[in-house]
């Protein structure tokens, strides 16, 4: 290469570092700027979301590189698209979802073909494929025979509906990722640039690393805390793993044994309050229930779910031989002094708000970013440094960006479903389909929405998963009884199976490759420590109380308590294969009567 040629290309790079930095701080300061602006139009913001989601799909690989020039012109028109809605907000309003001439086709079909573009290139194509499949259900549906059909959508209604008026991809849904998921990755995205990782790891060191398979308990610890920054399963694998599975191998732990510990406490990311997965933000708005209340809620099931994680894991300890950590080799309190405050006080403050003051959601994740924000210029020893300051913040909003945009892609193409569904009635049929298939009894319906979760899960991530299954299955449960927090809790917790159930299992296949470790049977042994997954979302169905901490905190603990020694028993009987058949299968049938009952 000539020194000329090197110097173009040193300056392409410059250019594409420039252009990827304007891009994220475009995309985060607008997300804050939402927070505080008062209410705006919806075909303002959600158009805006959008065309900032845009560049980290189209413009820039995940690598940072730039992309070829076929995904900048499709991107290009895309954003154009996205600013013709907004700049024509008031007339569009005036139409009621029905287009008029033209450009307004070509703005529609492109921005449907834009968006299942960008979940194409999100995720597995199974989500976009079958969004397109309903979107000729929608447009052809009139011709099929018997029940199935619907009595036919005029075009110019049918694609407005979808692009120009406040349903399918400007629904809710985008509404809930611009305004209340954005707010809380920025603030994941800040707080896990600093000393966080290290405060939570040396505390779960602290804590856990004397007991029997000392090491495996630092990590369920440590995803339990880790979920409460990222909310995300594969983010929690990437960013612990790394570092926990090399650890349990070297301290002589089975390959497979390790990455199955991290695959499953990762997936409790997306459970443990304060900061649970996307689909938690939509379940808040869905059944219209303040996220604060939601967190106290989750917490009892969150807590039995790495309860159970941890019952596993010692229980392999016993079986295994696997012993704790030396005295020597824990960090000792005063590390921990040093660095937990980075990882608990913006948590503390987001807390507070939430729970003490009558401000949003997002104004309480704004507050702790802003802390957390400032954190940033100090580390454990107490230095000041503004030039590792300014490079932790520029790295948290790519990181904030590229994470609202992987997430916008997700939501706004689960759009299209849900808009579809409601607007051709399809969701009723399915609805009602449930119903029939279950002879009314909501066990039975209840099987059908795990198998629905299950079989979604495989190929769509868990957000995407849960918003689909709970358009259709959510009716129904509670059609037959069940409140809708319950219903909704139930399908999430279900939709997450997908991280550790095979033939499809997210989870399992990053921490197999970290552990080098054959990736099935890496799934079983996940799925013998993870048997809380399954069996949690029973438990809360049988026992009520176990998610009324805040209104009957007596009830939920003893229901918890029940619960939990049901689910040991069941693991016992999952992970000591050596023991008599007999004894195994008296812990499950006990377990399973400890959980299911006596209700609380």
């Amino acid at each position: 290469m000539t020194a000329a040629e090197a110097a173009a290309a040193r300056g392409r790079a410059v250019w594409s570092e420039t252009a990827i930095l304007g891009a994220a701080l475009a995309s985060v300061a607008f997300h804050v700027w939402l927070i505080f602006s008062g209410l705006e139009p919806a075909l303002v913001t959600r158009p805006a979301h959008l065309a900032l989601a845009i560049p980290f799909v189209f413009f820039f690989a995940p690598s940072g590189r730039p992309t070829g020039w076929k995904s900048w012109v499709a991107g290009g028109i895309g954003i154009l698209a996205c600013l013709y809605v907004i700049w024509n907000r008031e007339a569009l309003v005036d139409q009621y979802g029905s287009l008029r001439g033209p450009l307004q086709y070509a703005v529609a079909v492109f921005l449907l073909l834009l968006v299942l573009e960008m979940a194409r290139r999100s995720v597995e194509p199974y989500m976009p494929s079958f969004a397109a499949l309903l979107l000729l259900y929608g447009a052809f549906g009139q011709y099929l025979p018997g029940s199935w059909g619907h009595a036919g959508i005029p075009l110019a209604d049918y694609l407005g509906t979808l692009t120009i008026a406040e349903g399918g991809i400007w629904g809710d849904l985008t509404g809930i990722s611009a305004e209340l998921v954005a707010p809380f990755l920025i603030l994941g995205a800040f707080v896990a640039v600093g000393e966080a990782g290290r405060g939570f790891m040396s505390l779960s060191t602290q804590l856990a690393g004397r007991y029997r398979a000392g090491t495996a308990k630092i990590e369920v610890l440590a995803s339990a805390l880790y979920g409460t920054i990222s909310g995300s399963a594969s983010a929690n694998v990437a960013g612990t793993g790394s570092f926990t599975i090399p650890a349990m191998i070297r301290a002589g732990y089975p390959r497979s044994f390790a990455a199955a510990v991290e695959a499953v406490a990762s997936t409790g990311g997306q459970i443990m309050p304060p900061v649970m997965g996307a689909g938690v933000f939509l379940m808040a708005e869905l059944i219209r229930v303040p996220y604060a209340e939601l967190m106290v809620v989750a917490t009892l099931p969150a807590v039995l779910f790495f309860a159970t994680a941890w019952f596993g894991v010692d229980l392999f300890a016993v079986r295994l031989g696997l012993v704790g950590k030396q005295k020597e080799d824990l960090p000792g309190w005063p590390t921990v002094a040093r660095t937990l405050p980075f990882f608990i006080v913006p948590f503390a403050i987001m807390t507070a708000a939430l729970a003490l003051t009558p401000f949003t959601a997002a104004f309480a994740a704004a507050t702790a970013t802003v802390v957390g924000a400032l954190m940033l210029l100090v580390d454990s020893s107490g230095t000041i440094d503004f030039a590792r300051w300014a490079s932790r913040c520029r790295e948290a909003a790519l990181r904030a960006a590229q994470q609202i945009a992987f997430v916008a892609s997700i939501i706004i193409c689960a759009g299209i479903i849900t808009g579809v569904l409601n607007a051709t009635g399809l969701g009723v049929k399915l609805t009602s389909a449930i119903v029939t298939l279950s002879g009314g009894e909501l066990w039975a319906a209840l099987l059908w929405s795990a198998i629905a979760c299950i079989l979604l899960g495989m190929e769509l991530p868990t957000t995407a998963a849960y918003i689909i299954c709970i358009s259709v299955a959510g009716p129904a449960l509670e059609k037959l009884g069940l409140p809708a927090l319950q219903a909704h809790l139930f399908v999430f917790w279900y939709a997450l199976l997908c991280t550790i159930t095979p033939p499809v299992c997210g989870n399992v296949f990053i921490a197999a490759g970290i552990a080098g470790a054959p990736w099935l049977q890496v799934a079983f042994t996940a799925i013998r420590l993870g048997i809380g997954l399954f069996i949690v979302p029973v438990g809360f169905i049988a026992n009520p109380s176990l998610l009324e901490l805040g209104s009957s905190p007596l009830l939920a603990l003893a229901a918890t308590v029940k619960v939990g020694a049901g689910l040991w028993l069941i693991s016992y009987a999952a992970i000591r294969t050596a023991e008599p058949l007999v004894r195994r299968a008296a812990a499950v049938l006990a377990g399973a009567a400890l959980i299911l009952l006596l209700g609380f």
